[in-house]
């Protein structure tokens, strides 16, 4: 299977992009052909909600999107990973997931699958649930179906992150693919 892992987090080496490592050194053992794109270091702007595309077609904006459409489209498994910001995930993460818009009926009930990684300082479950919710309703509008999550609550720095029972999580779901 081809995975692509959307990473949104401004840390290149923070805890989320480590949970999505050990993620990748599952699926990877699986035999899962596995590639990562950083959004968060992209240039992406905002959906501007012009319906130039009409949901299905090239978006005005010439930006780093094309790729990741690309990428999206030809692929079988994307994985969205963020660090939560204020109960949910990140702004570079989710420009990305607002300019599927331009693409919608490409993605719409495709068959393709779709996990979610996210880290969290905070151990409560309250903290990750509306990351939870959201993800949640982004597989239900477009017909993805979810393979999993790891909501990495506990998970504030990589230290942390390394000594929590989500990295093992993480790997695990991977491996489960």
């Amino acid at each position: 299977m081809k995975i692509l892992v959307l990473e949104g987090s401004p840390h290149k080496k923070g805890s989320s992009n480590l949970l999505a490592d050990n993620f990748i050194k599952g699926a990877t053992e699986n035999g899962h052909e596995v590639q990562i794109y950083d959004v968060a270091h992209a240039k992406i702007g905002a959906c501007q909600g012009c319906n130039a595309c009409g949901m299905n077609g090239d978006c005005v904006q010439k930006d780093d999107m094309g790729k990741i459409k690309e990428l999206i489209l030809n692929t079988d498994m994307v994985v969205f990973v963020s660090p939560i910001y204020y109960f949910g995930i990140s702004a570079q993460l989710k420009t990305v997931i607002d300019r599927f818009y331009s693409f919608n009926s490409g993605l719409m009930n495709k068959g393709y699958k779709s996990a979610l990684i996210v880290a969290a300082w905070d151990n409560s479950e309250q903290v990750t649930s509306f990351a939870r919710d959201h993800y949640l309703g982004i597989c239900s509008y477009l017909g993805f179906e979810n393979k999993g999550m790891i909501l990495g609550g506990g998970c504030g720095t990589p230290q942390m992150t390394q000594n929590s029972i989500h990295i093992k999580k993480a790997y695990e779901l991977g491996k489960s693919l």
